[in-house]
């Protein structure tokens, strides 16, 4: 199944591969298709906006006909998910201890992780509100390590808040039987924690679709980013995260002239083969280096040519 026949594309990789020209490409090839599509940057380093030549922002922005973008501003997404978590919890603190409350809340904001949490948040309601809205969703993640994280949140998330609902269900229970004649108690903590799990749920469901949900890792013919990679897609895997694509970036063509060139080529053929040897699960399609970098729709269309065709195509940039 060619990863442009899925709905949901996560791209992934590690950084200075070509992962955001790679996902803006990707997308770019499914809106000239005629798929309605957005492409969604999640990396703080956006670079859409660059590409497309024109500011992108948080907002959903009309790019082309069939393609819109958005960049999400982590820092700006934890603003809102720790207010969402004040607004939580106002019914349920006392107003005399709320002050100390929200000052331990604006101090876990900065806590390592706090930015993975409420962009995922983010992600989740793109994927459960957006894709009834688009034909395609394409991520262009962070690097690799930010990306592992971000997607193995749900199940994480998902044991979390099943131990807390235990530990609230039998504290209710408890309280029920001893303090309130048997009857039910009210609890908006387990609502909100109960909503929370129902969104992760939904999501993870999502994600392990492997007929609506692709992963994708952008690498380059060099040692570095093949180590990265495998690990990356040994470590998804143990999340049922499937890496099934691999986009092969910036191999020189076979007309690259020059002794530099020649012996760069060279060099490089002992990665093409162990990308053969290491990824032989993974559909593979190659990219080559480009004279120019892609800083205009033109060369993203030509960029973009490369997801049309059959991998088996590329034979003469393989070997």
């Amino acid at each position: 199944m060619h990863i442009l026949e899925k709905k949901i594309i996560f791209v992934g990789g590690k950084g200075g591969v070509g992962k955001s020209t790679s996902a803006a490409a990707l997308a770019w090839r499914s809106a000239k298709d005629g798929n309605h599509t957005l492409l969604i940057s999640t990396d703080p380093a956006h670079n859409l906006g660059d590409i497309f030549g024109e500011a992108i922002g948080g907002r959903i922005t009309r790019v082309t006909t069939n393609l819109s973008a958005l960049e999400i501003d982590p820092a700006v997404e934890t603003e809102k998910y720790i207010k969402e978590v004040k607004s939580n919890i106002k019914n349920v603190v006392h107003a005399s201890r709320m002050e100390e409350v929200h000052r331990q809340i604006d101090t876990a904001k900065s806590s390592p992780g706090a930015e993975e949490a409420a962009l995922f948040d983010k992600l989740i309601s793109i994927i459960l509100e957006q894709r009834d809205q688009y034909d395609k969703l394409i991520f262009d993640t962070a690097p690799t390590g930010h990306t592992i994280r971000l997607l193995s949140l749900p199940e994480l998330m998902g044991v979390w808040i099943e131990g807390m609902l235990k530990k609230r269900q039998k504290t209710n229970d408890n309280y029920s039987q001893l303090l309130n004649d048997g009857d039910p108690v009210e609890d908006p903590i387990y609502d909100v924690l109960k909503a929370r799990q129902e969104r992760f749920s939904g999501a993870r469901d999502v994600l392990l679709d492997g007929n609506t949900t692709g992963f994708v890792f952008v690498i380059n013919p060099e040692r570095l980013p093949v180590v990265e990679t495998e690990k990356a897609i040994g470590l998804l895997d143990q999340y049922h995260l499937h890496v099934k694509t691999l986009i092969i970036n910036k191999v020189l063509p076979d007309d690259a002239d020059g002794e530099f060139l020649l012996q760069r080529k060279k060099h490089e053929q002992q990665y093409m083969r162990m990308i053969r040897e290491t990824f032989k699960q993974q559909e593979k399609i190659y990219i080559p280096l480009f004279p120019y970098d892609i800083v205009n729709q033109e060369q993203l269309e030509t960029y973009s040519h490369y997801f049309r065709e059959e991998p088996t195509k590329h034979e003469s940039i393989r070997t």
